[in-house]
């Protein structure tokens, strides 16, 4: 099925869903790299999505890419994370990159290449500082650092690098994931997320086309909806966690004893344990809303780019993200009163909701997203604009 538009991207997400569900206690029980499932996303063609539509992508906006990852992060977590960073680094060509670049990176991405990141280091004062480094040598570019966190790399084709450039600001690099000097290991030893292959890129000393070289300083240099975007997918990801929690609850309640003070003859009869189960549908369906609301915005804001839009956005994004985070450990914890002791056992692996949401929403503090609320329900204090809000 070609996707076109918002229904059919989601009708294809909702296909692939078994096929990411089936398995998925398994990988993550044995930390078993999802390569054949990875393919099988890709087949779909659901990481062309965002490509613009004038480089022949369906060019569909925030709401789409939202709903999409939701649908697949509730299958399996690791596998939504992977093309997080795909989806990021194509929307920051469609921003700022040259025209070849665009040409060069969409027209891989629609036969089917996949993007990952290589953008945090160990050991930087902050998750912003680099060292990493991009310079001239006998008249050529010359990439040599090391990253860590490079979700996805080993499934990529393409590594968008972070790194210092040659005249000392920030770009974005586009380079083969198999080109001489890189290493990809897979070390990523989380107790959460544990399929994403999350670890190290070593480069040394790699040749790098010019071309295909981002200015992320200008990137970042004015007010937009790129961080904000990249937010949301985060905040898909945890409303899909949150929601595949959830529904694992009927069949745990099904089979569960009652507690012998109900009266019932079933635990799913349990008045207590119904009102729980409501509060917790309460808490994902409002972050589902929430993350709606805010892919709306931020479609809103491009369309109409604009200082209140924009912040407008990045607010109701950050409201999202707070609100997906909190339903995603919470029903990751509480889906186990449904269950009883027996949920406990090991073989049934169900601490992985809750192992993959305390991971996962390690990304960018809650906190600040409060903060950044707070100051504008108190003074009218629109955020910042900085690539992680």
């Amino acid at each position: 099925m070609a996707i076109t538009d918002h229904e059919s991207a989601v009708a294809a997400a909702r296909g692939i869903a078994p096929v990411l569900a089936t398995g998925a206690s398994a990988r993550d029980s044995d930390r078993a790299l999802p390569f054949d499932v990875v393919e099988a996303l890709t087949a779909t063609g659901l990481l062309t999505v965002t490509v613009p539509a004038e480089f022949g992508g369906p060019g569909l906006g925030a709401r789409t890419l939202a709903d999409v990852v939701a649908v697949l992060a509730a299958a399996d977590p690791s596998v939504a994370q992977i093309p997080q960073s795909h989806f990021v680094f194509v929307d920051a060509a469609r921003r700022v990159g040259s025209d070849v670049l665009k040409k060069h990176l969409f027209s891989r991405v629609l036969d089917g290449a996949r993007v990952a990141n290589a953008q945090t280091e160990r050991g930087g004062k902050t998750v912003l500082d680099d060292a990493t480094t991009l310079r001239h040598r006998d008249g050529r570019l010359r990439l040599t650092g090391s990253k860590f966190y490079a979700t996805g790399a080993v499934f990529a084709d393409i590594l968008a690098v972070r790194a210092i450039g040659p005249d000392g600001g920030s770009v974005i690099v586009y380079v083969p994931a198999d080109a001489a000097g890189i290493t990809i290991d897979d070390d990523w030893d989380g107790f959460g997320q544990r399929t994403t292959s999350s670890g190290t890129v070593v480069l040394d000393d790699v040749d790098v086309n010019a071309d295909l070289v981002l200015d992320y300083t200008r990137l970042l240099s004015s007010p937009s909806t790129y961080g904000t975007r990249a937010q949301l997918v985060h905040a898909a990801i945890d409303v899909g966690i949150a929601r595949g929690a959830l529904d694992s609850v009927p069949e745990l309640a099904g089979r569960a004893r009652p507690w012998f003070e109900a009266g019932v003859d079933r635990a799913a009869e349990d008045p207590l344990l119904v009102a729980q189960a409501g509060e917790l549908e309460l808490a994902v369906r409002s972050s589902a809303a929430l993350l709606s609301e805010a892919a709306d915005r931020i479609d809103e804001a491009e369309t109409s780019p604009t200082p209140e839009t924009t912040a407008d956005a990045a607010l109701a994004t950050a409201a999202a993200k707070v609100a997906a985070g909190r339903a995603a450990r919470r029903a990751g914890s509480e889906l186990f009163d449904f269950g009883g002791t027996r949920t406990a056992s090991q073989r049934a692996n169900l601490d992985r909701f809750w192992r993959d949401a305390r991971t996962h929403t390690l990304h960018d503090p809650e906190r600040w997203k409060l903060q950044h609320l707070g100051h504008w329900a108190i003074e009218r204090r629109r955020p910042p604009s900085h690539g992680t809000l």
